[in-house]
Order: structure tokens, then sequence, then C-alpha cells
């Protein structure tokens, strides 16, 4: 048990508080703010605030964790010690740990402070990582809160050896996408139609070839990947998370209706060795009614609660998004990342709960961060399946070291071979034997 003395004891507080302490660090904390009853505590104790109560160990706090509401915020990133810090402390006393405030940066980039703030959204209406703090000081592919969590336990251990941390335990989540489940099965005779004569004008004719095959059942749906995906996740005993799209077809979400009795099936397969949960359609975000029926369709599929879910275009609006899904009792979240850069979002790689900055309350909601997307490496940087190592693995040995949680998003046809898929399967075996330790 840590005690702690902090002149005032806000919401902010106890919520950053708690994730350093009982969920990065793995022990219990008392807060106080009685300055005899912390001087009167037994060891180990520490202070926050802008001035230490005597000469213990003591963290200097800038102001954002005793403000309420939304500010801008004049913030400086430095290179110090190889960390990149934010919130300095203009003055440091004797007994001071460090030289910037790490619970404020911590609470900055989980909170997702920044996207409550005035900035430009990008074609999609989506906070674009260019916008990010991260992005901006050249630090999105480190986990910055859990390195301060790593300087924070430091610090106590130096002065209370004592204190026991229990070690993290490092966790693969593998993670896909159904956006389009078939190529062209299952999609009506319309869409096939228009499907064939696009190719045509275009002189696709293996396009056309394909389709027919598949059509006539003498060939395999090229999205089809599910019998490998399961014989892949049975050989490294991984237990992945799927996210189906079922809402109706719309410009940005082109699936094949929750109605079709195929489609019921291939979900009720998958559900029986896989977790599934919800991927709320791009329409979806702007009309909450949409967002309930997806839920109930895929709930009466799968004849069961719906927790789980990741948004389709990573669309997130601060705090609408979150708290639709809070609203209809979802308790776990998977689109903390960013469409167009591999890293770290909210500057950590292991999962947290979503703080309301607009009603300053921790929620039920847990937010579980990812860090690769294959679009992100094959469409926004056009990377060649061989370079994928050079940018991927780093981060992933990152997040080892952290003890945290690396959870990666494909989709079902980026496995499928097919066009400028062609050498991604290899690429992803190799990134989980990689990953697994087992090359």
């Amino acid at each position: 048990m840590i005690t702690i003395y902090t002149p005032q004891i806000t919401n902010r507080i106890r919520y950053i508080f708690d994730l350093f302490f009982r969920e990065l660090m793995g022990v219990s904390i008392t807060l106080t703010s009685d300055r005899i009853q912390f001087q009167a505590a037994p060891h180990p104790k520490f202070s926050y605030g802008t001035i230490p109560v005597g000469d213990e160990l003591f963290f200097g706090a800038v102001s954002l964790l005793f403000e309420k509401g939304i500010k801008p915020q004049n913030i400086r990133v430095e290179t110090s010690g190889g960390e990149k810090i934010f919130f300095q402390l203009d003055t440091i006393p004797v007994s001071g740990a460090l030289e910037f405030d790490p619970f404020a940066a911590g609470f900055f980039m989980v909170s997702r402070y920044e996207e409550y703030l005035p900035h430009v959204k990008d074609q999609f209406q989506r906070f674009p990582a260019r916008e990010s703090l991260a992005f901006r000081n050249d630090f999105l592919h480190i986990p910055v809160v859990n390195r301060y969590a790593e300087m924070i336990k430091r610090k106590i251990t130096e002065r209370y050896p004592e204190v026991h941390f229990p070690a993290k335990q490092f966790e693969f989540i593998p993670t896909y996408d159904i956006d389009s489940a078939y190529a062209y099965l299952n999609k009506g005779w319309i869409r096939n139609i228009g499907g064939l004569v696009r190719s045509a004008i275009s002189a696709d004719w293996a396009s056309c070839v394909n389709r027919i095959l598949v059509l006539t059942r003498q060939k395999k749906d090229p999205f089809d990947t599910y019998g490998w995906l399961h014989q892949l996740h049975e050989k490294y005993n991984l237990r992945p998370i799927y996210f189906f799209l079922v809402g109706d077809y719309d410009e940005y979400d082109k699936n094949i209706s929750i109605t079709m009795s195929e489609y019921r099936e291939l979900i009720s397969s998958i559900a029986d060795h896989a977790d599934v949960g919800i991927h709320p359609s791009y329409a979806s975000n702007t009309d909450f009614n949409k967002l309930k029926k997806e839920v109930l369709s895929l709930a009466q599929v799968l004849k069961r609660d719906i927790t789980k879910s990741r948004q389709h275009f990573l669309k997130l609006e601060m705090p609408k998004t979150y708290q639709h899904l809070c609203d209809l009792d979802i308790t776990d979240d998977y689109t903390m990342g960013f469409a167009t850069q591999p890293g770290f979002r909210a500057g950590i790689c292991s999962s947290f709960y979503f703080y309301n900055l607009h009603i300053e309350n921790k929620t039920h909601l847990r937010i579980h961060p990812f860090a690769v997307m294959d679009a992100t490496l094959n469409y926004y940087h056009n990377l060649a399946p061989r370079q994928f190592p050079d940018i991927v693995y780093p981060i992933i040995d990152e997040i080892k070291k952290a003890g945290g949680t690396f959870i990666s998003i494909w989709h079902n046809n980026s496995l499928s071979e097919e066009n400028e898929w062609s050498g991604w399967r290899r690429v992803y075996e190799d990134m989980i034997r990689y990953t697994l330790g087992k090359e």
C-alpha cells in the first residue's frame, strides 16, 4: 500500500492514479488530502502538488488535474534522458522526483484531451494523426504513458527498495474487421451484374472470370479466408476477436445484409471458436438509433449480449462515440488507434477506462488500443511485404518491453492473396511468429 498526499482529490486525480498504480504497476494506494494523516502514515508514501509537505518523496504538479473543463494547453515537448516529456515544472524542490508532471502528461494522453480541442478533421471527419501531439513531436511509436509508469516506479523503489511491483505480462490479441464478408457471394444479382459491367468497362477480364467462377461455385470466394484463419489460431493457440459490420448498405457500409441466412451462419460459426463484437457502421456514428439497431441485430444472431465494439473506418468523435457505446452497455472498445499511422494514439499499450471530459468522470467502458493495421501499411504507406518487419517489429518490441498488449487489426480480404494483397499471408503469419517468440 502506498499513501499519496495531494491538496485536493479530484476525479481526474482518482482516475489517473488508479491507472498508473493499480493497473500499470499492480499496487494499491490510498489518497489523502489530510496532511496530518499523511505525515502519520507509514512508508512508502509520497506527495503530489505544488509544494512538498516535508522532506518526503515529491512529484510536482501542474494545474491540469486540479481543473475542470477543457482549456487550451501550452505544451512544449522536450527530450530528457532519452524520454519525451511535457508539462515541465517551473521549479523542482530538493525532494522532487521528476522535472515534469507524469500524471498530467499521462492524463492528457489517455483522456484524449487534444481531441476535444479545435482541430482540422480529415476527409472522413476523424481526428487525424497529423494533428496529434505525438505525431508532431515524433513519439507516436512510443507508449509514453507506460514509460512514465516505469519512471515513477524507479523513483519509488530508489526511496523505498522494499516496495514490490509485480511484473506485467505481455499479451497478444489478433483482431479482424469483417467489412465485406465475401467478394462476390451473397451480394445479389444487381450488385454482381454491376460489378461485371464495371470490370468489363475497365477491361479487367480476370475479375470477370473470377466472379463467374465463384458465383457458379467452381471456385472459392477470395474473401472467404475464415478456414485458413481458424487453422492459424489453432496452430498458435490464439483467441481472436472478429468485428462484424451489420449495418444497412450505404456509401461507406457495403457488407452483405444481416438478414441473409449465409451471413448469419458465418457469424454464428465464428462465434463458436472466437470472440465476436459489433463493427458499428460509418452511418451509425451520427445516428444513435442506427447503432442501437445494429447491436440488437448482432445480439439476436448470437443470442447473447454484445459487449465488444470497434468503429468502422475507426470513426471516433469525443466523447459522443464512446458515450453512445456506454449507453448501450458496451464494455470494451477496440477503436483507439490511427488509420494512417501505426503506433499509440493514446500513448499507451495497455487497456484503460474511458474518462469523459464533458462529465468529468470515469466510465465503465474499457478502451483497448491497437498498434498496427494492415490497411495503414499497404494503402497509406504503400509498403511492400518485405518492408513490414522494419516498421512493425520495433513497435511489438516496445509493447513487450512495457508488458503491454499488442492488438493488431487485419481484414478477411487482406489475407486473400488477391491483387494488392499478394504475399501478405506470409507477412501476417511471420508477424504472429515474431510476436510469440517462435522465430
